[in-house]
């Protein structure tokens, strides 16, 4: 029985659910009906969904439910656009940006996308032009809210600072890689940003103290903290984590907080991802998780770890911080 836990971001108007249905697997991707997944995952309390332009086909599949349904008032969407190209060419510029959103909000069966994010950073485009750029969205009612996928917090402050100096609407929302998990290399290149592991201290300081909503995603180590690769096991890690996976979070560090998460899952008589996916509801920041999944069980089970105490002890004892 679901109890899911919801939240606000500004600029959405509706509560959100504390975790977002990804849509990033592989049905999706290829286009295919997901209607029955989606159906499920929606009766039990999930009302948001994380897509991007270049998911493949995710929106397709995305759009078919709404439509099938009927249901889009009742719904959070969130996209993203301005990923470079495949050869590398950055593509934050409002040509592009607009390109996405049509093709997006055509395959969504939408004129509107309530969270909109840029899902890289271009560093040599001014704050300004991109925070102009996103309020003239704005203001012709396409979006609700909007934010950055792997935007570092000193860029967002750059684009808050001229949005208050300039009378126009911030960035109220931030999508980067955050999990018990220290992602140790950039997984897909191209400018990958992570607040999690002992060398981003600072970035989640900012947003304790912000309190901006994040929207995490990896959450679980990309696999890593499935239930399915064991501690004792690393060479077997490749059977179920991709090579992305892989190169982001195979290091030994990381297989240490999985053997304490699979101890502690053990005496409290839950799963290593309940245990994962508690800690990271429990760090004074206020995030929302995408979790992708093809089963309504494994959904259930991230909804019923949301009601998962940890001590500060425990919680210092999964990030190795504590013997």
């Amino acid at each position: 029985m679901s109890d899911m836990v919801y939240g606000e971001i500004p600029y959405v108007g509706k509560k959100v659910s504390r975790l977002f249905m990804g849509t990033a697997g592989a049905s999706f991707l290829k286009g295919e009906d997901n209607n029955e997944l989606l159906d499920a995952v929606f009766s039990a309390g999930v009302n948001a969904f994380d897509t991007a332009r270049v998911y493949q086909g995710s929106e397709n599949s995305l759009g078919k439910w709404i439509r099938d349904r009927g249901n889009r008032d009742q719904l959070v969407l969130l996209s993203k656009c301005g990923h470079p190209a495949p050869d590398g060419r950055k593509r934050v510029n409002e040509r592009e940006i607009r390109e996405d959103f049509e093709k997006s909000a055509e395959c969504l069966g939408t004129d509107y996308i309530d969270i909109y994010l840029l899902h890289r950073d271009d560093p040599e485009v001014e704050a300004g032009e991109i925070a102009e750029i996103m309020n003239a969205l704005k203001a012709e009612g396409k979006i609700g809210a909007f934010g950055g996928s792997n935007w570092s917090h000193q860029r967002i402050d750059e684009v808050n600072a001229y949005a208050k100096e300039h009378d126009l609407i911030p960035f109220t929302v931030s999508s980067p890689n955050f999990g018990l998990a220290d992602q140790v290399r950039d997984p897909w290149g191209g400018g990958c940003v992570t607040i999690s592991g002992p060398a981003h201290e600072e970035a989640r300081e900012w947003y304790r103290a912000t309190q901006m909503p994040v929207i995490a995603y990896s959450s679980l180590g990309r696999g890593l903290f499935s239930g399915k690769v064991h501690a004792d096991e690393p060479e077997k890690a490749g059977l179920f984590m991709d090579s992305f996976a892989l190169k982001g979070y195979e290091c030994p560090e990381n297989f240490e907080r999985l053997r304490r998460c699979e101890k502690l899952a053990a005496e409290k008589h839950c799963t290593v991802p309940q245990i994962a996916m508690a800690w990271i509801f429990q760090q004074n920041i206020n995030t929302f998780a995408v979790v992708s999944t093809s089963k309504l069980s494994r959904m259930q089970e991230n909804i019923d770890a949301l009601h998962i105490r940890l001590s500060r002890e425990e919680m210092e004892y999964l990030d190795l911080k504590r013997a």
